[in-house]
């Protein structure tokens, strides 16, 4: 199985240390040797770096974690193939655009059959590639796509409900850990994955919540500031306390704070008024 790394964080930030580690996963570390790619999203845009080669060895990845590129939001995705050639066409993360903003998508798991069974003919995307992952990821934006068609981009609570209701569809095909995000917020479905122990069980994503006041220079002038971040990983990438997510728990985060937790229950779709009911703020 492929593995996923993200971060929201309240202030710009770099990723050298949890990226070299997440990155070593790709062939020093971990079996995951068929491409990776990484999501900054920088200034209402993203800036997509993808390559179908070991992220352990890639001269890339290693320039971009030089370079301490800054962003509040990133994403990040080390592939083992299960479905689709090893090309850059089947190499996450991938990007489109919808209602003016990017929109990318991250997954983890294998979907068995869910191209033969989930259309998105009547849809406004189509594949480039021939994954499982892409064809979910059209299908989100299918889903989406009405909400964005107003002048006013569309509330959280009703990108939510429109996730729940893709989480819970989706994973009926298999392992569905997602990371998504269009620009403004970061939603995350954590389900179960294949474990570094071989055996096949929930968590599918790892948490960790970091918030802490920093003190920097900027320009010879001394800069307090109080930064707060969410990292989400499919295996701890540090001696931290990374929390392991329940089965069906959909996140969603912006500047580093957890706006939201519910359940997607992947037996039904839950209303608007369920998914209210279940909310939980995490942060306050």
């Amino acid at each position: 199985m492929c593995e996923l790394f993200g971060i929201s964080s309240r202030e710009p930030t770099t990723v050298q240390i949890s990226l070299a580690e997440f990155a070593r996963r790709g062939g020093a570390t971990g079996p995951h040797i068929d491409g990776w790619g990484i999501a900054f999203f920088r200034d209402g845009d993203v800036s997509l770096i993808r390559e179908p080669e070991p992220s352990a060895a890639s001269a890339h990845l290693r320039f971009i974690h030089d370079q301490h590129v800054p962003s509040q939001l990133v994403l990040s995705h080390i592939r083992k193939a299960t479905q689709g050639s090893i090309c850059l066409r089947n190499t996450q993360p991938f990007m489109r655009e919808l209602g003016g903003q990017p929109h990318v998508f991250a997954h983890n798991g294998d979907l068995g059959n869910v191209r033969e069974r989930v259309n998105i003919a009547e849809g406004p995307y189509r594949t480039i590639g021939d994954t499982d992952s892409e064809h979910a990821f059209c299908y989100l934006l299918k889903l989406m796509q009405p909400l964005w068609q107003a002048a006013i981009a569309p509330v959280m609570a009703q990108r939510l409900e429109v996730f729940l209701q893709f989480s819970s569809e989706i994973a009926k095909f298999g392992a569905a850990n997602f990371l998504y995000s269009d620009g403004d917020f970061l939603f995350v479905h954590s389900h179960f994955r294949r474990q570094d122990n071989g055996e096949t069980s929930p968590p599918g994503l790892y948490l960790l919540h970091r918030n802490h006041h920093e003190h920097h220079l900027l320009n010879g002038l001394e800069i307090d500031s109080d930064q707060e971040m969410t990292l989400l990983a499919s295996r701890p990438l540090s001696n931290e306390n990374w929390l392991p997510l329940s089965e069906h728990t959909v996140l969603v985060i912006r500047h580093g704070r957890i706006l939201r937790q519910v359940s997607a229950c992947s037996d039904s779709h839950m209303t608007s008024a369920a998914s209210t009911a279940a909310e939980a703020v995490v942060v306050n």
